[in-house]
């Protein structure tokens, strides 16, 4: 199933013009769900023409469904994630009891919506990421808990800002109404680097920036560099995972670290930035971080050299 980026009105595309109504699409829908699981909102267009090249489009006459759709197809990327926090919590958020749930939904459906989605959603987004607190509380989306966001308050969002271990958010007060941005991860190019992060003109403030991968990314990456892929920026943290002022910018499950060497990357004239939450980010150069500018890398947690 694909959901139209454009959302107005919302087109859904079926399999087969053998679905002739919204009862049979639905089951036909519940049978194929986990052939989304893990998918992320800018992957299922593309995921789904792969998996269905002959396809019909369903136009949304039913506000009710249209809703269910779109929650389900937007989420479908964080159950995966939900899954893993609830063992062990490696992501960063904590959980517990239904309330802990509920703020904890809503945090993965405010990144997911900052980082991903506002164009889609006809958000007005600032350049420097921000939007109005009340805007998101007025759209027509349910968690992955199956709450919808509209009966969720401001302080709810206080909340799972507070709560965030990674601190992935900031938040803004103007003219007397709260705002808020994801601090980094964007893939919406109405975002501007410079309103967005902070650069580094030194090497020395930052003097280790190494990247987390996995092994079976490394002879791609040594072939063809580090890629933003569809996000803004290529993501590096100023530390290894287990320091302590390292929250962000690695995932923890990591097996390969890639240490670039900043300094001359800054004099080649790469320009790399800061966010809020200490993320060190890079465009690279059209996207890409050359392996030129690999200082080493090493195996994790083991920390063997690894030639290259």
């Amino acid at each position: 199933m694909v959901v139209d980026g454009s959302l107005s009105p919302m087109v859904v595309v079926g399999p087969d013009a053998g679905h002739r109504s919204w009862k049979t699409l639905a089951i036909y829908l519940r049978s194929v769900k986990r052939s989304f699981e893990g998918c992320y909102w800018e992957q299922i267009s593309e995921a789904g023409l792969k998996l269905w090249r002959q396809s019909i489009t369903w136009k949304a006459s039913r506000k009710t469904m249209s809703r269910r759709l779109l929650g389900q197809m937007t989420l479908s990327g964080e159950r995966n994630s939900a899954m893993k926090e609830s063992h062990g919590r490696s992501r960063g958020r904590g959980g517990g009891s239904s309330g802990q749930d509920r703020i904890d939904a809503l945090g993965r459906l405010l990144t997911r919506i900052l980082r991903h989605m506002a164009s889609q959603l006809n958000l007005n987004m600032r350049n420097d990421g921000y939007v109005k607190a009340q805007d998101l509380l007025r759209l027509n989306l349910k968690t992955f808990a199956n709450v919808p966001i509209s009966s969720h308050t401001i302080d709810d969002i206080k909340e799972a800002v507070r709560r965030d271990n990674k601190q992935r958010f900031s938040l803004l007060e103007e003219h007397g109404e709260l705002l808020i941005r994801a601090n980094q991860g964007h893939t919406l190019t109405l975002v501007e680097t410079e309103s967005l992060l902070k650069p580094i003109l030194s090497a020395d403030e930052f003097p280790v920036c190494v990247h987390g991968t996995y092994r079976k990314n490394l002879k791609s990456i040594l072939d063809s560099g580090l890629k933003r892929m569809r996000r803004l920026h290529v993501h590096f943290a100023g530390g290894l995972p287990t320091d302590g002022e390292v929250i962000s910018g690695m995932r923890r499950d990591v097996n390969i670290l890639i240490f670039v060497d900043i300094r001359k990357a800054l004099e080649g004239g790469m320009k790399f930035y800061i966010s809020d939450n200490k993320v060190i980010l890079t465009e690279g150069f059209d996207g890409v971080v050359p392996a030129d500018y690999f200082e080493r890398i090493e195996s994790w947690p083991d920390r063997k050299l690894i030639n290259f």
